[in-house]
């Protein structure tokens, strides 16, 4: 719970039927007074604290599939926990069953080295390391303990989205647990209207056991820029940053993110609590090469530091990780996507950080191009990537008392800047996913209403409704 929620009264099951349960399954069976059910249920936002009447520790999908059918039996809410990293919390629910899926993380190269094959409970960590000793990668996020259903069921945007796309650009097959309990499949010749669903549409129509993904060529090292610069140097920076992304290849991908420097070793200490902005890009490609292309964004001007490097891509996925550690700190992150990036843009979002309440605050500014706008707006239920830029503002702050104060400045900021967003937003920020038809604003009328027509086929009662919800037509 966070202090926005009020706790329900937790629904009685019946003893009987949890001990039937219990012997259904060959993974644990977890009840409040359990070992390892609070460690179990932390997820990775420290304002979530919910406790789930049980917690289903599933090992396979016939474990995925008693649960659903024991919930349904007993009429309560469904949660489903991959990596537990979305804002929201969706991962637990208060007083339902918890599927947890973090026992089944197992990961499979096919050898034409072409596909690979993920169970649901797999975070990117473990695809990262099961492809690239193979020279192969999928498109993940920026954080390696993020699951990789969540990432890919909403999206999924990363370092390599300029060559390859999103994560769920490369998701070409499925297997999930329906609301009725049966294990189907989705792909291109097998329910394809679930696999359009699943590139985007979210957590709404199943528990998803395995998927299959496209690999593609990675090089041996890849180049990271990371030059940082004083963020009162943010007017000038952007739009030299604009403009040389507007030419940049498909291969560079990144953002323009805005932090304080922590008191931390890692860093230097003579710039301790600087507010900095970071042009932090990686290169698909040779890693000098990269280093080449990206040249310019570390010439503009004194760097504070530069964590620019060649590093293996696995590598690189672990960097963002201490920065966000499990359970420790509070966030409220939303997002939205620009029609531009023009001087008034800037000014609006340079404003509105400079009044930031907590200095653990992550903003960025994320280019998108490439392989990402080439994908037709309904080929998948992301729907329209004719969004030039995204601008995420992902509030951080320890202890309750700083609640009203982040979410009130992440709220405002994200109101006034839709004077300049194109209405749409990303649904893995989505705050704690309060806001009526935000759900809806955030995929589009056409794309909302198509999702809806699947939703009803396969979930009609909506058993799957925490999550970024779609309510079922009709």
């Amino acid at each position: 719970m966070t202090k926005h929620e009020a706790r329900p009264a937790t629904r009685a099951l019946d003893p009987a039927a949890v001990e039937a349960f219990r012997a259904t399954m060959r993974g644990e069976v977890l009840d409040p007074a359990s070992d390892g059910y609070d460690a179990t249920r932390v997820i990775w936002n420290g304002m979530i604290d919910r406790r789930p009447a049980l917690i289903a520790r599933c090992v396979n999908a016939a474990d995925v599939v008693a649960s659903v059918r024991f919930a349904r039996a007993q009429g309560v809410t469904i949660s489903i926990r991959s990596g537990g990293h979305n804002v929201a919390g969706y991962a637990v629910c208060e007083g339902g069953l918890m599927i947890d899926l973090t026992l089944m993380d197992g990961v499979r190269v096919d050898p034409g080295l072409d596909r690979a094959f993920v169970e649901g409970g797999a975070t990117w960590a473990a695809v990262d390391r099961a492809t690239t000793p193979f020279g192969r990668a999928t498109p993940g996020g920026l954080i390696s303990a993020t699951g990789v259903a969540g990432l890919t069921l909403s999206g999924g945007i990363g370092w390599l989205r300029g060559t390859h796309g999103l994560a769920c650009d490369n998701l070409l097959a499925a297997d999930l647990v329906d609301a009725e309990g049966r294990l189907i499949r989705a792909s291109e010749t097998e329910n394809p209207d679930l696999l359009w669903a699943l590139r985007g549409g979210g957590g709404n129509f199943g528990v998803v056991v395995n998927f299959e993904f496209r690999l593609h060529p990675i090089a041996p090292e890849v180049f990271f820029c990371a030059p940082i610069y004083p963020e009162e140097r943010a007017a000038e920076i952007l739009p030299l940053w604009r403009d040389f992304m507007a030419t940049a290849p498909d291969e560079l991908s990144g953002l323009a993110e805005f932090s304080t420097i922590p008191e931390d070793p890692a860093y230097p200490q003579d710039i301790w609590g600087r507010r900095v902005v970071a042009l932090a890009h990686v290169y698909d490609g040779p890693a000098e090469e990269g280093e080449h292309v990206t040249a310019p964004l570390r010439a503009v001007g004194p760097m504070l530091t530069d964590f620019s490097g060649a590093m293996p891509y696995a590598t690189l996925q672990t960097l963002y990780d201490g920065i966000f550690p499990k359970g420790r700190d509070r966030c409220y992150w939303k997002s939205t996507y620009l029609r531009g990036l023009d001087q008034t843009v800037i000014t609006d979002i340079l404003g509105h950080l400079s009044r930031r309440p907590s200095e653990m605050t992550f903003a960025s500014v994320w280019k998108f191009g490439g392989a990402v706008q080439r994908v037709a707006p309904d080929a998948t239920a992301f729907g329209d990537r004719s969004m030039p830029f995204m601008f995420s503002l992902d509030a951080i702050w320890q202890g309750a008392d700083g609640d009203e104060d982040n979410i009130a400045w992440v709220r405002g900021a994200w109101t006034a800047m839709q004077t300049h967003s194109t209405g749409r937003m990303y649904l893995n920020f989505p705050g704690l996913g309060e806001g009526e038809g935000l759900v809806r604003d955030a995929f589009g009328a056409a794309t909302y209403a198509r999702l809806q027509e699947v939703k009803r086929r396969y979930d009609p009662g909506n058993v799957f409704r925490m999550n970024q919800n779609i309510v079922p037509s009709g």
